[in-house]
């Protein structure tokens, strides 16, 4: 699989996780022009952040752009469309809104397909967690929740690794411990990644661009 987890931040080291996207997907597909659907977490105020995605991949070489809304009832055609491209970009946001779209309108199930396909994926925070096997982590108290008022119960996600993402760590003691904590909760591993970086899984090679930290089982191993 090609995938790109984006921790966040509007930070200049963003900008080589950029690059890694494009570069996997020149992997397959060498000098055509690139194609990126961009998924938001939900359609309102979704063509601000939208633009700004076209702003950023066009300065790397994409050239076609399609926006996906799965909050607003998309068509088989449009869902067709959004999978014809070279690279999908699932947007963050509240984790289980947009886990639950995804999965009710069918989305869900063709972002795996895609992938298994060796499809380009990139994920920013909630975006990437959604990745994960589960989403059980955006619901523990400890490490700042997402606000679940979807009443969502099953946490299972794509499960296209087998680690956990945490977005948005910022090494603080009080933060380590929640994630210590919750190591202890999963049986996987925690890949806890700071503003500016990310993780770039290229087949069965991962990759860290910046600072993570990894917790697993009550232990902290830190990656830079």
């Amino acid at each position: 699989m090609k995938i790109v987890l984006y921790s966040g931040g509007q930070l200049r080291s963003n900008h080589k996780l950029h690059q890694a996207v494009v570069e996997l997907a020149r992997q397959k597909h060498g000098n055509k022009e690139l194609s990126m659907t961009y998924i938001p977490f939900c359609s309102e105020n979704s063509g601000v952040f939208y633009h700004r995605a076209k702003r950023r991949f066009r300065a790397n070489g994409v050239k076609k752009f399609f926006c996906l809304n799965v909050d607003n009832s998309p068509s088989k055609s449009e869902i067709k469309k959004a999978f014809q491209s070279d690279i999908v970009y699932l947007a963050g946001g509240n984790t289980f809104y947009y886990l639950k779209h995804l999965r009710e309108s069918g989305v869900l199930a063709e972002i795996k397909k895609f992938a298994q396909k060796g499809g380009v994926l990139a994920g920013l925070s909630a975006g990437g967690l959604i990745m994960s096997p589960t989403i059980a982590l955006a619901d523990d108290e400890g490490l700042g929740p997402d606000d679940n008022d979807v009443g969502m119960k099953n946490f299972k996600s794509l499960g296209l690794f087998k680690f956990e993402f945490s977005p948005h760590f910022d090494g603080e003691p009080d933060e380590i411990k929640a994630h210590l904590s919750y190591s202890k909760k999963t049986r996987y591993p925690i890949y806890a990644v700071e503003d500016g970086s990310g993780v770039v899984i290229n087949g069965n090679d991962i990759l860290i661009y910046g600072d993570a930290t990894i917790f697993h089982r009550g232990t902290q191993m830190i990656l830079r």
